[in-house]
């Protein structure tokens, strides 16, 4: 969370006091949102969700995957990004990222098989995937692409907003993320077909409110409908996000501007103009190095994050795919040919590159002399474990 103040208790108050909290009314918060949302981004449709878990899975399944597909997915993400293709009954296909932290688009070119149907970049911390490379890889093996942006809302790559890139974009509105109402997501398209089935995985009864479409014949879904009350929480949120993101841009800048002569290894920068990055990213030599400069300074390591690490996916490796063995698609028919196994060491580059990556973050309401204060740590810290 950026920041949360007496806009959003007004617009809720608003809500609550009006007695209007389902999404589907004339002039609702949601659908507000979601056009206002379509515009920021470029894109034609956006529909909002429960989560970003669950704008994941709509998202996969607006585009069609399912039994018998693989995607792929990085070895650093929320386990969601893994837990949305099982979901739609598809198969993860765990690949390993780079000295970005990010999906090595090697790694995805290699990792390409005769089931592989698609493919989700994932916009760790805000940190835009290098996707020209992969859309290229992703072209010529003719895969879709399904950008985990849940991490990456207001940023943008090469100046186009991340999610608008691919097929489809799926995004995260809870407590962790650059916008938020504590919980919920959004699903983003200009497809229209992958828009209508995306949405009736939201919600199924949709078509109630919205209407019976000839063309389009709704099947049965969870619901992951957003209310009023998240909506407009975004609203005020939408407002703020553009001027928060430039803070935080300008002072990662300046800190790695400043550090530039200790003999830290910036982790590279796909779009550092315009990423939404909450975190500058070094790598060390070594994991020791890592853990001593981590103490010094007072901040984390990409490697020890836990739930980001795909070594922490117990259920992947449990291959437990669902509450009843009849509905798990790690064990439908369809799935057989699809690669189901996972080791923890399948991706130890991964592990070697998130195991050496200190992490420290930045805020935009941090002062200036506070973000002194921690560019002179970083400097003393440098000194003292590299030696320089």
């Amino acid at each position: 969370m950026l920041r949360v103040g007496q806009e959003e208790i007004k617009a809720i108050g608003e809500v609550l006091k009006s007695g209007k909290m389902f999404r589907y009314h004339p002039g609702g918060q949601c659908d507000r949102f979601e056009k206002r949302y379509a515009k920021f981004l470029g894109v034609k449709h956006v529909c909002m969700t429960a989560s970003g878990t669950n704008a994941l899975t709509a998202a996969l399944a607006g585009l069609g995957i399912g039994p018998g597909d693989e995607v792929v997915v990085p070895s650093f993400t929320y386990m969601a990004t893994a837990i949305a293709v099982v979901a739609v009954g598809a198969i993860p296909v765990i690949i390993d990222v780079d000295e970005s932290t990010l999906m090595d688009p090697n790694a995805l070119d290699d990792a390409v098989g005769p089931r592989t149907r698609a493919v989700i970049p994932v916009h760790m911390w805000g940190l835009p995937c290098d996707m020209r490379r992969i859309l290229k890889v992703a072209r010529k093996h003719q895969l879709l692409v399904l950008e985990d942006a849940c991490q990456g809302v207001g940023g943008a790559y090469e100046g186009r907003k991340l999610g608008t890139l691919g097929h489809a974009g799926a995004f995260s509105f809870n407590y962790f993320k650059n916008m938020t109402c504590g919980e919920g997501g959004a699903v983003v398209t200009s497809g229209s077909p992958v828009f209508e089935k995306a949405r009736c995985m939201i919600d199924c009864c949709s078509f109630y409110w919205k209407g019976r479409k000839a063309t389009f014949t709704p099947f049965v879904s969870n619901g992951a409908r957003a209310s009023e009350i998240e909506g407009a929480m975004m609203n005020v949120q939408l407002d703020r996000v553009p001027g928060l993101l430039r803070a935080t841009r300008a002072q990662k800048k300046r800190i790695l501007r400043e550090t530039a002569r200790t003999g830290l290894q910036a982790s590279p920068c796909h779009s550092l103009d315009h990423e939404c990055g909450t975190h500058v990213l070094y790598l060390l030599p070594t994991e020791k190095q890592a853990q001593d400069f981590a103490t010094q300074v007072g901040c984390g390591i990409a490697g020890r994050t836990g739930r980001h690490v795909y070594t922490e996916w117990d259920p992947i490796f449990a291959l437990q795919g669902a509450h009843h063995e009849a509905m798990n698609p790690f064990r439908f028919p369809e799935n057989r040919g699809c690669r189901r196994k996972y080791t923890r060491d399948m991706c130890a580059r991964s592990l070697d590159i998130l195991n050496r990556t200190v992490m420290i973050g930045t805020h935009p309401d941090r002062t200036r002399e506070e973000v002194t204060t921690r560019i002179q740590k970083i400097q003393e810290a440098a000194s003292r474990v590299l030696g320089t």
